[in-house]
């Protein structure tokens, strides 16, 4: 069955959609928000997904993924995030670049590739931003790290991942030095707004917003 790259971002669209509703059903509107496309653009390639057998519709639950539709988009999802960790770890572009090049390449066909890559990456969990990266039978490693926000609490914490992808946000990270893995000290919590006061690394000091703090994952360092 020939599948359109367009037809495989709605796919993923889906699947992510659905991912962050907790299995709940994706709308028309919020696909439609996702791909920034018209409605009834939208409507009209969900009956040619549904088709194809790749998507199917609850009433006032919305559209959901079948087990062929699944299975197609963790395997798009697999490739592009093992292709974002190969373009961050071994060509050296920057965690804010690579999302958009890794758009292109996670269309490519070959299965034997991604199985290749796979293991020249020394099969990789998790990609550049922290994003869990299926294996070969479509098993994702579940990240337990909670948004920083979460806490609500002096401590220290371990930097896992980000849920808000734009550039803007990320380049916000770079430009205050933090990446994965990284320390981060919540000294005081301003009660008014939530914002945090922090440290990164034991070095250099910061305040983040309700807003930022909400985006970052952490995990409580033990």
């Amino acid at each position: 069955m020939e599948i359109s790259l367009t037809e495989e971002n709605y796919i993923k669209a889906i699947f992510s959609i659905n991912t962050n509703n907790r299995g709940l059903g994706v709308s028309t509107n919020q696909l439609s928000e996702h791909l920034q496309n018209k409605a009834g653009s939208v409507t009209d390639m969900l009956k040619r997904l549904a088709e194809k057998k790749l998507i199917h519709y609850k009433k006032y639950k919305g559209v959901f993924l079948s087990d062929k539709g699944q299975k197609m988009a963790i395997g798009i999802v697999r490739k592009h995030r093992l292709w974002e960790v190969f373009l961050m770890q071994k060509l050296k572009f920057k965690w804010d670049e690579v999302h958009d090049i890794a758009e292109q390449l996670e269309h490519i066909k070959s299965d034997e590739l991604t199985q290749r890559l796979d293991e020249f990456l020394g099969k990789p969990k998790f990609d550049p931003h922290g994003d869990p990266i299926p294996d070969s039978k479509g098993q994702l490693s579940h990240l337990k790290a909670k948004p920083l926000s979460h806490y609500n609490t002096k401590g220290q914490f371990v930097f896992m991942g980000v849920s808000e992808h734009s550039k803007s946000f990320l380049q916000y990270l770079s430009s205050i030095g933090l990446g994965i893995g990284d320390l981060i000290k919540v000294e005081e919590i301003n009660k008014f707004d939530n914002s945090l006061k922090i440290k990164i690394n034991k070095n250099s000091l910061h305040f983040f917003s309700d807003k930022v703090s909400s985006n970052i994952l952490v995990e409580l360092k033990k």
